[in-house]
C-alpha cells in the first residue's frame, strides 16, 4: 500500500467499500500502487497495468491494454467507442467483486503477462479520423488555423476532432470550434 494512496480509500463515496476490496485483490498481485490521474493505478515495473476509477453508476478496473486480453469471461467493456486499447471490468456493488475474485486476479496476471511480453496495440492514426464538416470549413478559410492545428500533437487533435464531431447539430459544433479557434492558435489542447 502505497501512503499516498490512502486518501483515495478514505474519502467519502459510495464505492468505498468496492474500492477497498478491489485494492486488495490487486495488491495480492503483487503490482506497485501509485496515484495517477488523481486515482489509484497499479503498476508492473514501471508500465500501468490496471486503474481503479468510479462513475456515478458504476466503479471499474481499467485495464491499460485490455483490447490485447483474452477475456475468457467476456466481462471488459470498451468505455466509449474512440477508446482504442483500454477496457473496464464495472461492478455496481462490492458482492460482484467478492465473487468475481479469482477471476479478477486471472485477469491481471493475463494483464502483467501481455505487459511482459512488450504487446503492443496499433493505434489508428489521427489522419483516419472523420474532421467534422465544420471544422473542415474553418480550415479551407485559415491557413494559420490549418498550420496550428496541424502543429498539435496527435493526441490533442484526435481530443479536439472528438469533442467537435459530439454534437448533433451544426451550430453546435460551430460554437465548439469558434470557441477553441484561439487555443488552437495558441498550440493548447483541449484541457490545457
Amino acid at each position: 500500500m502505497n501512503p499516498k494512496v490512502d486518501f483515495y480509500f478514505n474519502k467519502a463515496s459510495k464505492w468505498q467499500p468496492a474500492f477497498k476490496a478491489l485494492r486488495m485483490i490487486i495488491l495480492d498481485c503483487g503490482l506497485t500502487e501509485e496515484l495517477k490521474w488523481g486515482q489509484p493505478c497499479y503498476m508492473f515495473e514501471n508500465s500501468n497495468i490496471v486503474l481503479m476509477h468510479g462513475f456515478k453508476e458504476y466503479c471499474a478496473l481499467l485495464f491499460f491494454k485490455g483490447v490485447l486480453m483474452k477475456d475468457d469471461k467476456k466481462i471488459l467493456i470498451q468505455q466509449t467507442e474512440n477508446v482504442q486499447t483500454a477496457r473496464q471490468i464495472r461492478f455496481t456493488d462490492v458482492h460482484e467483486i467478492v465473487k468475481l475474485e479469482k477471476t479478477l486476479k486471472a485477469y491481471i496476471y493475463e494483464a502483467i503477462e501481455v505487459e511482459r511480453a512488450g504487446v503492443t496495440v496499433k493505434l489508428k492514426k489521427t489522419s483516419e479520423y472523420k474532421i467534422p464538416e465544420e471544422l473542415q470549413n474553418k480550415l479551407d478559410k485559415s491557413a494559420a488555423l490549418k498550420k496550428a492545428f496541424n502543429a498539435l500533437t496527435p493526441g490533442r487533435q484526435r481530443a479536439y476532432l472528438y469533442y467537435f464531431s459530439q454534437p448533433k447539430q451544426s451550430k453546435t459544433r460551430v460554437a465548439r470550434i469558434e470557441k477553441y479557434t484561439q487555443p488552437i492558435l495558441d498550440g493548447k489542447g483541449l484541457n490545457d
